[in-house]
């Protein structure tokens, strides 16, 4: 990267995704088109269009093998696709309804991050040896469950608020704190933990993480703004914040996540030379973590983005808190 580009754009000087959404300012006005046309596809995702990691960056040929390693990035990133594909689809009705020019131009360059993180998630299945004329199909009977009891509830909810209500701000509380706050760290733990292992998966999970970093301080400062401009909409936007943190505590998310870790542990142990003392989190050897401990650890970093979020936007965090206590 040249110094031309915005640090947190640039692939070598972004932060991480956790510190970046938890430090980082960023308004619509500052992020707008042209924004995007430099920044990102110009800078972030130079020499890294195509596959969304640099073509020196491999796959490893273990990966490309049956085995639980294969099969959990196989679930991991099949998933996040079809999850990414949703996110698209319901960003278009985010556009037309956007109260202004900034804002409009905003969720059209996040609508194309989302359609973009989709394919580079479905084309390293390609990679990791997957049919390229069954993927899609594949790819929806794998996921047939998840869609169902995870991502179909979400995706209702979000229809509800911004496509039958036409509810803007509700939407972008709805994606940025509900959406995309519960599943962000996820997407930080899947970077480190394939880093070590496949130099192209985690060029993948790097790059979607630098976008995930502005989508959310993006809505978080619109957020902000408008509730200065209109504080009689604040009931509402806690409303939402509280629904949308039940609608997360009922669905059973936490299944296929653990699923998918034990896997990842298998895996992991059966390569334990290629990672030796890596750490997973300051002090932690990631050999040394187990399935709930990398899940827990994902919760922790929520919990932390949250209350630094809400913070900035002026907000109660308690407003995130499920009725059982426990802050998502």
């Amino acid at each position: 990267m040249t110094d031309s580009v915005a640090p947190e754009a640039d692939w070598d000087k972004a932060p991480g995704l956790l510190d970046g959404a938890k430090e980082l300012t960023l308004g619509p006005e500052e992020c707008d088109l042209a924004y995007w046309i430099t920044e990102v596809a110009q800078g972030t995702l130079r020499d890294r269009g195509v596959t969304g990691h640099h073509e020196n960056a491999i796959v490893p040929e273990f990966l490309k093998e049956p085995g639980p390693l294969r099969e959990a990035l196989i679930l991991e990133f099949g998933f996040r696709g079809l999850s990414e594909e949703i996110a698209t689809r319901l960003l278009g009705h985010y556009v037309p309804i956007a109260p202004g020019i900034p804002e409009m131009e905003f969720y059209a360059t996040q609508m194309l991050d989302e359609a973009r993180h989709a394919r580079v998630f479905r084309n390293h299945l390609v990679e990791l040896g997957m049919p390229a004329k069954s993927l899609l199909r594949d790819i929806d009977e794998m996921a047939a469950d998840y869609r169902q009891r995870v991502l179909q509830p979400v995706e209702d909810f979000t229809l509800e608020i911004v496509r039958d209500q036409g509810d803007f701000l509700g939407g972008v509380a709805v994606f940025a704190i509900v959406i995309e706050g519960v599943l962000a760290p996820a997407a930080e733990l899947s970077e480190r933990k394939w880093t070590p292992l496949s130099p192209a998966t985690g060029e993948i999970s790097r790059g979607t993480a630098i976008d995930e970093i502005r989508h959310l301080t993006v809505a978080s400062t619109i957020l902000r703004d408008h509730l200065v401009k209109r504080p009689e909409y604040r009931p509402r936007l806690l409303e939402i914040l509280r629904a949308g943190v039940e609608l997360w505590d009922a669905v059973p998310d936490r299944e296929f996540v653990i699923h998918r870790e034990e896997l990842f542990q298998k895996g992991m142990l059966d390569h334990a030379d290629k990672i030796g003392d890596y750490e997973l989190w300051p002090g932690v050897r990631m050999l040394d973590t187990t399935p709930e401990q990398r899940y827990d650890m994902a919760e922790q970093w929520t919990d932390e983005m949250a209350e630094a979020r809400m913070a900035y936007m002026g907000l109660p965090v308690e407003a995130l808190a499920s009725p059982a206590g426990d802050a998502r």
